[in-house]
């Protein structure tokens, strides 16, 4: 239990960081002011983007928590997220555990990045039920190096529980649910939604956060597996092209009129 301590008669014309000195070191150190970035995160690992650690509590994915990554469509886009992250965990001889994917491993998509299939741990549960149990017994484990679970229809008790268990888990936890949920409330302290942008790019756009709220879109630089080295410089750019073509079409000299057509 925390001591007693009275309150100036002051008290209430002081800024936040007055009243903070005032407290106990250990409980100043324990509080989070909702309108700062949380950087006392327990554990993190790096994302593998730098643009994307900057505006994480901690500088990276949690760990002893739960993000959920909400995508459109399953089992695209949270692999291009997630992969730089995981690399380092394999390599280093962790087990990554999926849970329910939708769609099987493309295994040479997994060594085009890096990632050696052998760590990997495909729990294929088509329940709804199944995958919120699977997912619970593997995060009270703490056996693993990082967890991938795809639960489109768990409900907000569901992942509240979940979050609690997360707590324990040393590993970070990520649940893959569909765009839609992000308007479902969700215990997860973290939540993210990812988007592909016209230039192959991510768009991630943090939903919840420990923190201000962050407005607009994080654009990451991400170009899928196997395409970087057959893209031609003009094919990386398509807004470009776009942008040449509507200019072409808005051109005055694009449009021939008949009679001067005719004449010629």
């Amino acid at each position: 239990m925390f001591p007693a301590f009275a309150l100036q008669p002051n008290v209430a014309s002081e800024s936040g960081a007055e009243a903070m000195l005032r407290l106990p070191n250990r409980v100043a150190e324990a509080i989070w002011r909702g309108d700062e970035l949380g950087r006392r995160a327990t554990l993190v690992c790096g994302t593998g983007w730098a643009e994307l650690d900057a505006e994480l509590p901690g500088g990276g994915w949690p760990q002893q928590s739960l993000t959920e990554v909400l995508t459109a469509q399953p089992a695209v886009l949270e692999w291009r997220l997630l992969t730089p992250a995981l690399r380092p965990l394999v390599a280093e001889g962790r087990q990554v555990v999926v849970i329910g994917p939708p769609r099987h491993p493309h295994l040479p998509g997994l060594h085009h990045e890096g990632l050696d299939e052998r760590k990997f741990i495909w729990i294929q549960a088509d329940l709804p039920a199944e995958r919120l149990w699977t997912a619970e017994q593997l995060i009270k484990s703490n056996a693993a190096g990082a967890i991938l679970a795809w639960l489109p229809k768990a409900r907000a008790e569901q992942v509240r529980r979940l979050q609690v268990c997360a707590q324990a888990c040393e590993a970070p936890v990520f649940l893959c649910r569909p765009e839609a949920a992000r308007h479902e409330a969700s215990a997860a302290p973290l939540r993210v939604h990812a988007s592909v942008g016209l230039d192959w790019e991510l768009n991630v756009h943090i939903l919840k956060r420990r923190g201000h709220s962050h407005e607009q879109p994080i654009s990451l630089p991400s170009i899928p597996g196997g395409l970087a080295s057959v893209l031609t410089p003009r094919l990386r750019r398509p807004s470009r092209l776009i942008q040449e073509a509507a200019n072409v079409v808005g051109s005055p000299t694009a449009a021939v009129r008949p009679r001067q057509h005719a004449a010629a």
